[in-house]
């Protein structure tokens, strides 16, 4: 085995020298002072450097696979010795110490590296070549590593971008250098996030604008602003009805020290597939693109349109409310395809199938996310009058979709996304299960696309008294697929009565939690099908005179009805919760004085009422962001683009959208709340409360303005039912309680007057969804959706690249208690991003930085059916189990359907997600080796994720 040294040169590699090092850690302190008590001679010293060396010449080479390893590496290996022997402060200062002589060697390089800086050049555009402008190069990066409330050390970018400099270097890649060498140091700062975003600002600027610093911006905008719409609409990219705004007005409305607010993922984002680009080189700034959202979101505002236009960029650009990837991707264009969902059910014959599989290609195509109901089709073995053959059932035809949706990748964008949904009585079901599985025929299998069970409460009634199930083919058994409830109870009865006196061609006995134990199998080895519940979701339905939900759609938080005739179609936002978190809110007044609630940092809350809940969120604040995007989101219908006319039909008829929100876990963090209490619950609950009422009021507000949906008549909105209040009804059809309480934490005189507005009309047939928001939430750099913190420190990997992200929340709290560094780093890398072992970290700090998987998945149950009670749709959930096992898994699911919640989405264990142990730290971007890729924490292939 070999060493490879800093300067490339090889030495062989002796273990003698790591005994060396370990030893002085022992005796000397960072300092080279050395330790009171320590010498060499100490039995306890040989001992411990003798153990320690032994671990580490015996990792360096099971890691060795070509025989060399890098010094670098060699040392780092050192520190986790020490770390995990529990020398935690000789290993603190052996990091201190080698970060002293890394800067003593750099500052001995500095002389030696003057004069190559002296001798690089710069080639432009034009190609001509001009020398490189150091000084210039060090200011814009020193400038780029302050901020007016925070600042981090430039050294480190500024070496690691000489690092990256030759002679010739195009201004290109002069650009993207400090870029480069700022992505390895976010894992150490967060706030290197900002300073490369404002790196990748530069490059983008340049592309769009010209060389101007981004200071100049405050007055070039709205110049560059007008000239950015004018070429749009040349090229053919932009609504040619961008013009007839007043320019003027728009431009001098955007805010150009807004751009200073994206984090790096958030911008890389933007710039690879959200900015507009003319020939890849891109024309559109990001101030600019969150106006071009809000005025195609206003084309249609016929009462001052420009200043709705401007209320709608004020609520996007200040990350307050965000608009779905598709209204992102498309608004303002000349392919305005704005909306999120569509739902489709497939008939049952031939021409029917393909027609549905034409219409997922051309939905796909324009980026829409698709959920397929193919229950109406007959199963394997069923006779087929025209050819007096025998059907092949539902599978091989998904195979068809399968291929379909990655033929059809969403405009070149994103891979092609859609979601099966198959009910529980089906006598394909077991087939479908195996859908995903790696082994079988593979003609047979779908790997590209998902799916999900479509189960009715009848099922799980007979999982929980161990009863026999039935399945039947649809052919046979019609009309099951449109009942639910107690009438579905008494039809299914009746066939199974009917198959027991021979009635019935086809039909298969099994005990129903033998399939039940089929389903979770196959929902831990493939993560699908997806655990959806049929009825929750129809009988707590708002338009259930309006026809039958018969599935979901990708992500599992839309309930639409939809038909042979009719594809229901969702329009999503979401709500950033934690721009409307009040820290210390007024909760009391003494006399004429306001008195503050003020608690220590350290002091965790696990208790609280929703009156104190309700106080730490700004409901103005959020009063008017709900209202506004409840408008942006009504005007995608009207503005909206429909690739076929079942789903134009639907929208325009039923007018559904989908508010969400995103920035769950973000909030618990600001409030000192640790997700596995019961405060996280009643916050939670008072959350959505909020959401809810103004959602809806808004939605009514709407209707006086522009009239009810064309179904509103008939509708539970129509007689005055909220979707609280559905509770009551779903108790009912099952005949046993829900445990959830249906009061509010809103004075019950504001429910009354939303009540009382919506019995008059609603513009809107759904208001609310809480879709996964994973692109949305890392644009805007908050956590995504409602889930808890994947991990605390981890690699990102999706369409954009790979990024380190780490929790700024905890790097702000182990700050205050000087406890951030590179020791910690280290360990949150080796702990798998998990505070929950390393010893140093206060245990209210453990608890409330608690990671996904170190959360009892019983409170995200718990969270979401308190949500649930107020959502007219569904909620897009996914679970987190650390140590799975069939009777968790078995208890977790029936706990989520007793709660009364309609879908649950992804089961995520650590198994299927582990990262590699390692510390590198060689400039590279991935210096926290656990890559963790996109569909750790949503699907890849989701049209709200990607």
């Amino acid at each position: 085995m070999h060493i490879i040294k800093r300067n490339g040169e090889m030495a062989v590699f002796d273990p003698e020298k790591i005994h060396h090092a370990v030893t002085m850690a022992f005796l000397y302190d960072a300092d080279g002072a050395a330790r009171p008590d320590s010498n060499s001679t100490s039995a306890s010293v040989r001992e411990k450097a003798a153990a320690i060396t032994q671990n580490v010449v015996d990792t360096l080479e099971h890691r060795a696979h070509d025989g060399t390893v890098p010094i670098e590496d060699a040392q780092d290996q050192v520190e986790l010795a020490l770390m995990r022997a529990g020398e935690h402060k000789v290993a603190r200062d052996y990091v201190l110490y080698r970060e002293r002589r890394a800067r003593e060697r750099l500052s001995a390089k500095a002389d030696a590296t003057a004069d190559r800086k002296a001798h690089i050049r710069v080639t432009n555009e034009n190609g001509d070549v001009v020398p490189l402008d150091y000084d210039k190069m060090k200011t814009v990066i020193q400038q780029a590593c302050q901020n007016w409330d925070w600042q981090v050390d430039s050294e480190p970018v500024l070496a690691a971008t000489e690092k990256l400099l030759y002679d010739g270097i195009t201004v290109n890649e002069l650009l993207k250098a400090p870029i480069l060498a700022t992505r390895p140091l976010i894992e150490k700062n967060f706030r290197y996030s900002f300073v490369a975003a404002r790196f990748l600002l530069d490059q983008i600027r340049l592309e769009a604008y010209g060389d101007v610093p981004q200071e100049d911006m405050e007055h070039l905008y709205a110049d560059y602003f007008k000239g950015y719409i004018q070429k749009g609409i040349a090229i053919g990219r932009l609504d040619p009805r961008l013009h007839d705004f007043d320019l003027d007005v728009i431009g001098s409305a955007l805010v150009a020290e807004r751009d200073w607010i994206f984090q790096y993922q958030g911008l890389q984002i933007l710039y690879d597939r959200y900015l507009i680009h003319d020939n890849e080189r891109r024309i559109e700034l990001p101030q600019a693109m969150w106006m071009r959202v809000a005025m195609g979101l206003a084309l249609n505002e016929t009462v001052d349109r420009d200043e709705w236009a401007i209320r709608f960029y004020q609520v996007l650009s200040t990350f307050k409310f965000v608009c779905s990837t598709p209204t992102l991707f498309n608004s303002g264009t000349t392919h305005p395809q704005l909306s999120s969902c569509f739902l489709t059910t497939v008939p049952d014959d031939l021409e029917g199938i393909f027609d549905a599989v034409k219409e997922n290609a051309l939905l796909s195509k324009f980026s829409g996310g698709l959920g397929n109901d193919w229950t109406p089709v007959r199963a394997m073995g069923s006779w087929i009058k025209g050819t007096n053959g025998q059907s092949q059932g539902v599978v091989p035809f998904l195979k068809v979709v399968n291929d379909t949706a990655v033929a059809v990748n969403q405009g070149g964008k994103r891979k092609g996304a859609v979601c099966a949904y198959l009910e529980t009585w089906h006598m394909d079901i077991e087939e479908f299960l195996e859908l995903r599985k790696n082994t079988g025929d593979d003609r047979r299998r779908t790997h590209d696309m998902n799916t999900a069970n479509w189960i009715p409460d009848l099922f799980m009634e007979r999982v929980e008294s161990n009863a026999m199930w039935t399945l039947f083919s649809p052919n046979e058994a019609p009309d099951l697929h449109e009942l639910t409830g107690k009438a579905f109870k008494t039809r299914y009865e009746q066939y199974e009565q009917m198959a027991d006196e021979g009635k019935m061609t086809q039909f298969k006995r099994l005990p129903a939690v033998e399939l039940w134990r089929k389903m979770l199998t196959m929902l831990f080895e493939t993560g699908h099908p997806w655990i959806t519940f049929k009825d929750p979701c129809n009988i707590r339905s708002p338009q259930r005179h309006a026809g039958v939900v018969h599935s979901s759609n990708l992500c599992t938080e839309i309930t639409l009805n939809s038909s042979d005739s009719e594809t229901a179609v969702c329009n999503l936002g979401s709500v950033n919760l934690l721009a409307h978190i009040i820290s210390n809110p007024v909760v009391y007044t003494h006399g004429d004085e306001a008195v503050r609630e003020e608690w220590s940092r350290s002091d965790l809350r696990t208790e609280i009422t929703g009156k104190e809940a309700l106080q730490h969120i700004d409901m103005n604040m959020l009063g008017d962001t709900v209202k506004t995007a409840m408008r942006m989101l009504d005007n995608v219908i009207d503005v909206n683009f429909y690739p076929t006319v079942k789903a134009r039909n639907a929208n325009l008829r039923h007018r559904a959208v989908g508010l969400g929100v995103m920035g769950f876990a973000d909030a618990l963090h600001k409030l000192r709340i640790p997700m596995d209490c019961n405060a996280a619950v009643v916050f939670a609950d008072v959350a959505q409360e909020a959401i809810s009422l103004f959602a809806i009021e808004s939605s009514a507000d709407l209707a006086t303005l522009r009239g009810s949906y064309d179904s509103f008549h008939g509708s539970d909105w129509s007689h005055g039912i909220l979707p609280v209040d559905t509770i009551r009804r779903l108790q009912d059809e099952r005949g046993v309680d829900i445990a959830v309480d249906t009061h509010g934490a809103i004075h019950p005189d504001f429910w009354e007057r939303v009540r009382n507005k919506v019995k008059t009309g609603m513009r809107n047939s759904n208001c609310m969804a809480i879709a996964p928001t994973a692109t949305i939430s890392n644009i805007v750099g908050v956590s995504q959706g409602i889930d808890p913190v994947y991990q605390n420190l981890y690699v990102k990997s999706n369409l954009s690249g790979e990024f380190t992200v780490i929790d700024n929340h905890l790097m702000d709290d182990l700050e205050r208690l000087d406890l951030w560094d590179a020791v910690m780093v280290n360990d949150l890398k080796y702990f798998d991003g998990s505070v929950s072992v390393i010893d140093r970290v206060p245990q209210e700090l453990q608890r409330l930085y608690a990671t996904a998987f170190d959360v009892d998945a019983i409170w995200l149950i718990k969270m979401a059916a308190h949500r649930q009670k107020w959502v007219d749709q569904s909620i897009s959930l996914n679970l987190y189990m650390a140590s799975p096992s069939g009777k968790k898994i078995d208890d977790l699911y029936r706990h989520a359907w007793r709660m009364g919640l309609k879908t649950t989405y992804y089961l995520r264990t650590l198994g299927a997600s582990s990262a590699e142990k390692s510390t590198i730290t060689n400039d590279k971007l991935n210096a926290v080796s656990g890559i963790v890729n996109a569909c750790a924490i949503d699907d890849p292939s989701c049209e709200a994720c990607q």
